[in-house]
């Protein structure tokens, strides 16, 4: 059985200890080269002395167009072939590379970098464990003088050679960050970096090989798609190497970056930092919104009513899939309100120029198919919809609210699960039955209707791990989680409502923004005559604090006045008596 990962917490497997088991599989060591004979020559004896076995190691370098051509030096691995490819670029290169290797695991390598001689076997008992692995090693970068080649074969140490040198500080930062790569997965596809990173080659099938469209950013967008295709990412900090000088992005970060983001953001649905615009479309949106026919097919009415809602939320970032037989529909007929199909017609004319809406003669399958012919080379790149992240199947007829397909997917990529099961309605009936309580179902038996919000990165990893005969969902339930939610919680209504269009929605924004000034000016105005009034608070205090002290004055006084009353009359009264004796 395969084993199971739930997200990116590959802790869940205990590789063997280096040196203490028998390996089985083949690796390719792909190396891209142009130019540099020195460098390649180091980065070729590193690898001559490797512990994986020499039996199931095979190196292919590639070489760019380099002038001269680069040549193999004597002190190379046994099983080792120079390819050329003359198209510039790295991504050609490695496609290249790619092609030619027939191994299980392909294993990057770039020609400036030399490998400690665990390192192909570091990385190579992850792959043992399980067969849906990316693993990266860990750089360092040194200005040391190049050494021989047969002084780095013979070397038990590297560090020797080439420290004090500098680690890769942003992949080390990453991953301690995130706890190994474990507690925020949904980055985790940030790890595939070809300077020393090895993937399982049945895996790279599925996700196609490198984008040669993109100037830079091809490591990182390959990551996203091995994600897509259900790949675990994991550092091996047993994988020690050096780049021998500093890295392009070391010298010019900001510059590099300023290029990578303008390409990668429209492939990288993840990277939403990049996707701030409120309105434009991307290459590959952030969620396909799948509309299925309800109640044995489409009604112009129904689809209208969910597909106008889905556009107008609050995410921008959607495109939607109408499945169906579309092939029908055809040209005006002579009676087009008794066609058979009218609503079909309705429906296509519709959206027939709305770029976010697709029609397609069947609903796309859940995961990618595996590529029966792997060892004859890499297969084609997938298209758009293998990288669309989410995707969201809603029975036609039900609208979404102005936020709720933002909502839903907030709780999917906050809590990680692989699928949120939205309930609609239920009630008797065959339509939508749930036969029993797997991957967090009702159990009841009950006619339910439903809309399932899939995370493809979980389908794809659940396809890889699936038993035999087991449903497909219990299998995203192991490694990802799957939650019930209540439709009308979320915002799901079964009619549609009035949609605000971006002119009642400007005109409603500035009448609120016009409210909040006059309600700050108001505010404000309170506050100063809250301040007055607490002046005069204040004057009053003071008034009374002085009236205080005269009454106590007054009291004085009249207490002395008192005293002298009451001895004036003492004194008249003993005045009287004395006259009287």
């Amino acid at each position: 059985m395969t084993a199971r990962i739930a997200g990116n917490d590959y802790r869940s497997l205990t590789p063997p200890a280096l040196g203490s088991w028998t390996p089985s599989l083949r690796v390719s060591v792909v190396v891209p080269a142009y130019g540099d004979q020195e460098k390649l020559d180091l980065t070729l004896a590193g690898l001559a002395t490797q512990t994986y076995p020499a039996a199931l190691t095979e190196v292919v370098v590639v070489d760019n167009g380099s002038d001269p051509p680069l040549r193999l030096p004597a002190l190379r691995p046994a099983n080792t072939r120079l390819i050329v490819c003359p198209v510039p670029g790295r991504a050609h290169a490695r496609n290249a590379g790619l092609a030619a290797a027939t191994g299980d695991v392909i294993h990057w390598l770039d020609s400036d970098v030399v490998l400690d001689r665990r390192s192909v076997e570091a990385h190579m008992r992850w792959h043992h464990a399980a067969p849906y692995l990316v693993v990266t090693g860990y750089l360092r970068f040194t200005p040391a003088a190049l050494p021989a080649p047969e002084v780095v074969a013979a070397a038990d140490d590297l560090a020797k050679l080439f420290e004090p040198a500098e680690p890769h500080a942003w992949l080390v930062d990453l991953v301690e960050r995130t706890d190994g790569l474990t507690a925020n997965p949904h980055r985790a596809f940030s790890l595939h970096v070809g300077g020393a990173t090895s993937v399982n080659a049945a895996l790279l099938a599925v996700a196609g090989p490198m984008d040669t469209d993109l100037i830079l950013g091809q490591d990182t967008e390959m990551g996203y798609r091995l994600a897509q295709a259900g790949a675990v990412f994991v550092p091996e900090p047993l994988s020690r190497a050096f780049h021998l000088g500093p890295t392009m992005r070391m010298r010019d970060k900001a510059p590099i970056d300023r290029v990578s983001h303008a390409f990668v953001a429209d492939r990288i649905p993840s990277y939403r930092w990049l996707r701030s615009h409120p309105a434009r479309q991307w290459k590959v949106p952030y969620v396909e919104v799948v509309v299925e026919p309800a109640g044995g097919g489409y009604t112009y009415d129904g689809v209208r009513a969910t597909v106008d809602a889905v556009l107008a939320g609050t995410l921008p970032d959607v495109a939607v899939t109408l499945a169906g037989p579309w092939d029908r529909v055809g040209a005006e007929g002579r009676a087009p309100l008794k066609d058979p199909d009218l609503d079909l017609v309705l429906i296509r004319g519709h959206y027939a120029h709305e770029p976010r809406v697709r029609f397609a003669g069947e609903v796309p399958a859940v995961v990618p198919a595996l590529p029966a012919d792997r060892p004859g080379g890499p297969a084609a790149p997938s298209g758009p919809a293998w990288a669309v992240p989410y995707r969201l199947r809603l029975p036609a007829g039900w609208v979404p609210g102005e936020d709720t397909l933002a909502r839903l997917l907030d709780l999917a990529r906050d809590e990680g699960y692989g699928l949120v099961s939205v309930l609609l309605a239920e009630g008797e009936g065959e339509t939508g039955r749930i036969a029993g309580a797997g991957a967090g179902g009702t159990g009841s038996g009950r006619a339910v209707v439903r809309a399932r919000l899939e995370r493809a990165a979980a389908f794809a990893r659940a396809a890889i791990v699936l038993a035999e005969g087991e449903d497909l969902d219990d299998a995203v339930n192991d490694t990802f989680g799957v939650i019930w939610v209540d439709g009308e919680t979320y915002g799901f209504v079964p009619e549609a409502g009035a949609l605000t269009g971006r002119r009642g929605a400007y005109r409603a924004r500035a009448e609120a923004e016009a409210e909040a000034a006059r309600l700050v000016k108001e505010a404000e105005r309170l506050r100063e005559q809250v301040a007055r009034w607490r002046d005069e608070a204040g004057r009053w205090r003071r008034s009374t604090v002085e009236l205080r002290r005269e009454v106590g004055t007054l009291r004085k006084e009249l207490a002395a006045a008192r005293k002298v009353v009451q001895y004036g009359l003492l004194s008249s009264v003993k005045r009287a008596i004395i006259r009287r004796r």
